[in-house]
This record gives C-alpha cells, sequence and structure tokens, in this order.
C-alpha cells in the first residue's frame, strides 16, 4: 500500500478549499437584481430587472465590467471581493466630483456596454430593459 504524503493531502485541501469558496461565491449572486429608481431626482422610464445569470453565462460578461474599485484610476475590483451597493459611492442625485450621480452612472455603463457589443443589446429603447 503506498503511502500518502503530506503535500498530497495539502494539495487535495487546498482543491477541496477552492471549490468550497468557488460554490459558495456563486450562491450568493441572485438570478436576478432590480435596480430601482430610490432617491433620484426624476425618473420617467421606471426601474430595471437585470439578469446576473444572462450577463454572465448567456453573454460571457465578467462581473468586473460592472463591478469596481478604483485606485489611482484602474479597477482593481477582482472576483470574490464584496460587493458594496453602488449608492455608497454614487450618490443618487448629484455627481461628486470624478463620481457619476447613480443613474448617470448606470447609464453610462450599461447603455455603452450594449451600444459596443452590439446585435440585440438595446441601447436606444428605453422600455427593452426599463418596465
Amino acid at each position: 500500500m503506498k503511502k500518502v504524503t503530506p503535500g498530497v493531502i495539502l494539495l487535495a485541501f487546498v482543491g477541496l478549499f477552492f471549490l468550497a469558496v468557488g460554490v459558495l461565491t456563486a450562491a450568493d449572486v441572485p438570478d436576478t437584481v432590480v435596480i430601482d429608481n430610490k432617491g433620484y431626482e426624476r425618473d420617467r422610464q421606471g426601474p430595471v430587472e437585470f439578469s446576473h445569470r444572462a450577463h454572465s453565462e448567456d453573454y460571457g460578461l465578467e462581473c468586473k465590467e460592472c463591478h469596481h474599485r478604483y485606485v489611482g484610476g484602474e479597477n482593481v475590483w477582482k472576483e470574490g471581493d464584496a460587493v458594496g451597493k453602488c449608492e455608497a459611492c454614487h450618490h443618487p442625485s448629484e455627481s461628486k466630483g470624478e463620481v457619476e450621480k447613480l443613474q448617470t452612472a448606470f447609464h453610462t455603463n450599461c447603455k455603452n456596454c450594449h451600444r459596443d457589443v452590439g446585435g440585440d443589446a438595446p441601447y436606444r429603447r428605453c422600455n427593452e430593459c426599463h418596465s
């Protein structure tokens, strides 16, 4: 019978650890999120139901394409980092310095991405995203 070395045990433990973290992280991500209008000065279109699943699995987007934490002008957020509420940095009704107000930040990120990918991704027809 072969003797199991400490290195093999350690390797198996590390592999199981990363597998467990991946499963737990994936379990924390909701399938859909409602981006609502709380605090906006004006909201003519209503909330947006955003599908994490469609954007990540169907469209192949990385989480970092929406989630961010900027340090020195670079997005240093990485998968596994905490996901803060957008309004923690983006004020609902006013821009502060280089940080856009919340509604502008959503529009800039979503519309520019939809425009860049082309195809069926709506960026001019408001009611295709807004309920």
